[in-house]
């Protein structure tokens, strides 16, 4: 496995490389949920991961010092998943003007709800460094976790309005056992709150479900508010959206999706879930059909 921090040397090994490249950016502390977006990128002909922990998407009470830094193991770990080429770069060689002078690329309106609300700047960070490494890394093909949605759903638009080469897919979400979807942030959890924390999927699938059953999607939002507080969380929000867009459903709408953030302590969690309601033709009650997301 070919391991690269300046651009001189990612650039020396790159003009080696096919064009079909499968590209997973991370920002480390790597677990089961990477390695299957590596799995995903390994149809491709060269499979490349970028490890960079990106201060452009922390806000200023954020835990960027605290953010793990795992870089050992991470390619370890990316070596056994059978990966090419990691790119480990420094600030200099991803925002080599420094940080407040590099080019800012912001997807409007949908950079700006949900997450967006709560983390200004969040989103803007994350489409200006992804729009880096695409220019670097030069993929065919990215591969994203659908347990960051509304990151998927952004990167997916900033790809389609700047006409980028690049396929973005986003992969279903890993989950543990009790239903709790794998992050890099769970580490943060003490004992009691990792016991607590399945109460955020558990929320999420009873609000599909009173959505799948009719209940009006503010209805069934604010009851799921009331349930995670209730269960010891402090909830940013909870949200029934279209899928494809983020947009607010309509009564028209079947494929829909329910994200929520919620605090457990110092840790701030995120899920979501994709489920389909399908209405008689008489406008009568919505018959459920969920899947994880």
């Amino acid at each position: 496995m070919i391991i690269a921090r300046t651009l001189s040397e990612w650039r020396e090994h790159r003009a080696q490389w096919p064009d079909d490249i499968g590209f997973v950016p991370t920002m480390g502390g790597l677990h089961d949920g990477h390695v299957a977006l590596v799995r995903a990128a390994r149809r491709h002909a060269w499979v490349a991961v970028s490890v960079y922990v990106n201060p452009l998407q922390f806000g200023p009470q954020e835990d960027f010092a605290a953010y793990p830094r795992t870089e050992e193991a991470d390619c370890a770990r990316l070596a056994q998943a059978g990966v090419d080429a990691v790119f480990l770069p420094t600030e200099a060689a991803i925002y080599p003007h420094g940080r407040e002078w590099q080019t800012e690329v912001r997807v409007p309106g949908l950079s700006e709800d949900l997450c967006g609300r709560y983390r200004p700047g969040h989103f803007e960070g994350v489409t200006t460094v992804v729009a880096r490494l695409f220019g670097i890394v030069r993929p065919r093909a990215c591969y994203m976790g659908k347990k960051d949605y509304q990151q998927w759903r952004i990167v997916t638009r900033m790809v389609a309005d700047l006409g980028l080469p690049v396929t973005v897919t986003g992969i279903e979400t890993i989950r543990e056992s009790d239903g709790l979807a794998l992050s890099t942030r769970n580490t943060y959890l003490t004992a009691a709150e990792r016991a607590c924390a399945p109460g955020l999927y558990e929320t999420l699938t009873q609000t599909a479900t009173h959505v799948t059953r009719g209940a009006a999607p503010a209805d069934a939002e604010a009851a799921a508010m009331a349930r995670l507080m209730a269960l010891g969380f402090v909830p940013d929000y909870v949200a029934v959206r279209r899928a494809a867009d983020l947009a607010l459903p309509t009564p028209d709408d079947s494929e829909l999706v329910v994200l929520a953030a919620a605090r457990l302590g110092r840790t701030r969690l995120i899920d979501n879930l994709e489920f389909r309601r399908i209405g008689r033709a008489d406008g009568g009650h919505w018959q459920r059909s969920a899947k994880a997301g």
